[in-house]
Parts: C-alpha cells; sequence; structure tokens
C-alpha cells in the first residue's frame, strides 16, 4: 500500500542536500479564507525558492500523505469543504479511512521528520488556552515540540493563548524556546509580550548548531523558535488585547472548545481588526520562512561539522 508520496522537487532536493522548509496545510483549510489562503501559500513558496531552499507544504489527500503539496493540490485542498483538521491522534485514522486533512503543527512536524525535513516554518504556534485550568485545553503541538526532532520557526506561541502558562508546559516539557534577534518573547501579531524569552539567539547558524547538539547529546524533541513580526507589519499589544478577550468571551459563550475554538478566534479577530489581523499574519509567515530558509541552509551546513 503506497500512503506516502513525496515531491519529486522535494525528493531531489533531499536527496542531493538542498536545504528544504516544510509548511503546514491547516493554514490554507483553517487559518485563512479564500483566496487569500491560495495566494499566501504561491507567496510563501515562491519566497522560500528565491532563498536557495525547496518549500514542502504537507497534508494528506484521499489517505495518502503529500509531501509537497502541488498548485493544482493546494487549490483542491482550499476549495474542499469539511476538511479534516489532524493532529498526532488523527494520523493513523485518516489514513486508514482514505480521508483528506490539513495538517496542524504537530502532525507536520511528525510528517517532516518522517520526510527526514528538519526545519518548519508556520505562523504561530498552538499552546495552553484561556481558562484550561478548567477546560484543560492545550494543543498537542507542546507535547509535540518535546519528541519530535523539528525546529519550528513561529512567531511564538499565538496570541489567542495564555502565554505564560504556555511558556511553563514548554518548560516542564525540556523545549527550548529561542527568541531570534530580541530578548523579549513575541506574541504572534505583535513583537512585544511583556514577557522575558527563555533563550536568545541572533544567528541561523547558532540555532542550526544548538538543534544538532541536542541530537549529539539524545535529546529528544525539536526547538520552538520565535520569530518577531517585522516592525511595519505589526499590531501593537495594547491595541490587539482587548480584541481577543472580546473574542474569547464569544468563544465561551457559544460553547466553542477543542480544535474548532483557535479557528473560532481567529475568525472573530479577523472580523473585530477589519481584517488587519490576516495581513499581519500572512507578513509573519513570510518573515518566518526567510529565517527558515537561513536555518535550513545552516544545518546542512553545520550537520558535516558533527
Amino acid at each position: 500500500m503506497q500512503y506516502e508520496v513525496t515531491n519529486p522537487e522535494v525528493e531531489n532536493a533531499l536527496r542531493n542536500n538542498v536545504p528544504v522548509v516544510a509548511l503546514e496545510s491547516t493554514i490554507i483549510t483553517h487559518g485563512m479564507p479564500y483566496p487569500e489562503n491560495i495566494k499566501m501559500v504561491n507567496e510563501v513558496e515562491a519566497l522560500i525558492r528565491q532563498n536557495n531552499a525547496i518549500p514542502a507544504t504537507i497534508a494528506i489527500l484521499e489517505g495518502v500523505i503529500k509531501i509537497g503539496l502541488t498548485s493544482y493540490e493546494v487549490k483542491k485542498l482550499s476549495e474542499k469543504k469539511g476538511v479534516k483538521k489532524l493532529s498526532r491522534a488523527d494520523l493513523s485514522a485518516a489514513l486508514t479511512n482514505g480521508d483528506t486533512g490539513a495538517t496542524t503543527v504537530s502532525a507536520t512536524m511528525i510528517l517532516a521528520a518522517n520526510a527526514n525535513i528538519k526545519v518548519f516554518a508556520t505562523g504561530g504556534v498552538g499552546g495552553v488556552h484561556i481558562g484550561a485550568e478548567n477546560t484543560f485545553d492545550i494543543s498537542a503541538d507542546l507535547q509535540e515540540l518535546s519528541q519530535t526532532p523539528v525546529i519550528v520557526i513561529s512567531a511564538g506561541p499565538k496570541a489567542i493563548l495564555d502565554l505564560p502558562k504556555t511558556l511553563e508546559v514548554l518548560e516542564t516539557l525540556g523545549v527550548p524556546v529561542v527568541t531570534f534577534g530580541q530578548d523579549e518573547l513575541p506574541a504572534f501579531w505583535s513583537r512585544s509580550s511583556g514577557i522575558q524569552s527563555p533563550l536568545r539567539m541572533d544567528s541561523a547558524k547558532e540555532i542550526a548548531r544548538s538543534q544538532l547538539m541536542r541530537e549529539a547529546l539524545s535529546i529528544p524533541g525539536g526547538q520552538l523558535i520565535a520569530n518577531p513580526i517585522p516592525v511595519d507589519a505589526e499590531i501593537p499589544l495594547e491595541k490587539i488585547l482587548p480584541i481577543i478577550r472580546k473574542a474569547n468571551l464569544e468563544a465561551k459563550k457559544d460553547n466553542i472548545y477543542a480544535k474548532d475554538l483557535t479557528p473560532f478566534l481567529l475568525s472573530k479577530i479577523f472580523d473585530y481588526t477589519q481584517g488587519a489581523s490576516l495581513k499581519a499574519n500572512i507578513e509573519l509567515v513570510k518573515n518566518n520562512a526567510r529565517l527558515a530558509c537561513d536555518i535550513a541552509t545552516s544545518f546542512l551546513e553545520e550537520e558535516k561539522k558533527f
């Protein structure tokens, strides 16, 4: 049974030690509206190629793992209704049942690692939701970071989360949280969170060597890189926080929880900011993709020295 297909461009890159950057697919199906989702994927993939790496957008289509979607497959996925949102818990069932599903951060990490892709660019990662002390709503992304050896470049944990609790869980799980180029943890749409970052690194080489050192020490898992959104694209924290609180109150009132919660909150925030949150989201993904290319290149260069 053939359950995985690697795009020939990606397969050739992996075979010839060309840098490859993984991309998730829930950003297509659950993170952005149509047609902005297709436009964003095309722009990010083009940007990765311009930075001397190969993009590999990952998804499951009709029970087959796709490592590197074609433009036709991206379009097909973006237009399909009722696409499942897949994490670690859902992958085997989706493959068994022949489902089509978009991969979250955790599922993308697993499939990227299986394909020997070490670097993954996304927007933000999941974490501990506000009120988790009652709901126990904690993203599988955090556990995945502790056990799957992939460097995840994000703009920090999503600002809709309880950031201090998210950092506490990551620390407990032994996940390095590294902010790129500043001492303060970014908060997705905002460069500042008011929280000191656990670690800071200022170069792609440092980040790559740190992951290689973890592997040399037989420490499982990857690293979470928090890359601040560009200054001209950010929404300041004092402006976005009241909007996030309002969206969370609506979710609570409407009994929205689990996998439906993040898409609901992002949609509400999009409405309340009159689309500004989406524009910021697109720019931060591009920014993360650029850094991911540098890290993927550095990883291959530094790997030869270990």
